[in-house]
């Protein structure tokens, strides 16, 4: 196969010209080619039914190992055969969805998640779109929204959280100097989701209040959102991190940064108190 990383600089000079395919085809299309779909945050029941249909549909399912709740793989892909990508980089999982696909299988490629957000599908789809092979993403629930659904809030509340951050912490694949969570807390209306962050939430918090920042400001940390061993920690910017480093977790968790996380001190939204009903054509959701 041609190499990953020309696929990709030949990717990004081909987008010069648009891709005819984003006219024809919206979300949600089942479309030829190999689709990336969002397994969910764990919980099975968070698959969307697109996601299901494709899966139950398989021939082959190349999912992301342990991420992907191994119910989810009993109850929609049991008849298929079923590759983890854990361990296996492009060299090997480009030609093995490939070869299935141009021997006309029905392939998968399952992320846990929605690929968009820290899924790293799109250099799989370059390499194989370079190959000849179509590709496509079916949106999946993300860890950030499941987490807020736990936590009984919105990730935006009126007067409280006008934005939503999905970042993550420095470290092997983000340089200090493009870590910006201290910029987003001290925005002050940003509820900062940060993911691949557990084994760093003592020092991202240390770092938070070397930088300033109220130690009480309010942070929630939720471990393998939608899983059955889902647990929930909560704290501040001062007492998270002893927290989590007590319950032991290092990895798989969302952590919530805001006073979102505690639906503290949000205001009524225009949208039920009338203004939206003044007339339909001039009215916008909110919150």
């Amino acid at each position: 196969m041609t190499d990953p990383q020309d696929a990709i600089d030949a990717a990004a000079d081909d987008r010069a010209d648009r891709d005819d395919r984003i006219q024809a085809h919206a979300a949600g299309d089942v479309q030829d080619g190999i689709p990336f779909v969002g397994a969910g945050p764990g919980d099975p029941g968070l698959l969307t039914v697109t996601g299901r249909e494709l899966v139950e549909d398989a021939d082959l399912v190349v999912h992301a190992g342990s991420l992907v709740n191994s119910e989810l793989l009993d109850a929609y892909c049991a008849d298929a055969e079923q590759v983890s990508s854990i361990g296996k980089d492009l060299e090997e999982l480009v030609p093995l969805m490939r070869d299935a696909y141009e021997d006309g299988r029905d392939v998968v490629r399952l992320h846990s998640g929605d690929p968009a957000i820290y899924g790293a599908a799109l250099e799989q789809m370059d390499a194989l779109e370079h190959e000849g092979v179509p590709t496509y993403i079916v949106p999946g629930v993300t860890s950030a929204f499941a987490a807020s659904a736990t936590l009984r809030t919105q990730l935006t509340l009126n007067g409280v959280a006008n934005h939503v951050a999905f970042t993550r912490p420095q470290g092997k694949t983000l340089d200090a100097e493009d870590d910006h969570i201290s910029e987003f807390v001290e925005m002050g209306d940003v509820t900062t989701c940060l993911y691949l962050g557990t084994h760093a939430v003592a020092e991202t918090m240390d770092r938070l209040l070397d930088d300033g920042h109220d130690p009480d400001t309010p942070v929630a940390v939720v471990y393998h959102a939608s899983w059955p061993d889902e647990d929930v920690i909560e704290g501040t910017v001062e007492t998270i991190g002893d927290r989590v480093e007590a319950a032991g977790y290092r990895a798989s968790a969302l952590v919530v940064i805001g006073d979102a996380a505690r639906k503290a001190g949000y205001e009524r939204s225009y949208l039920y108190d009338g203004w939206a009903n003044r007339d339909e054509s001039e009215s916008e959701a909110d919150d």
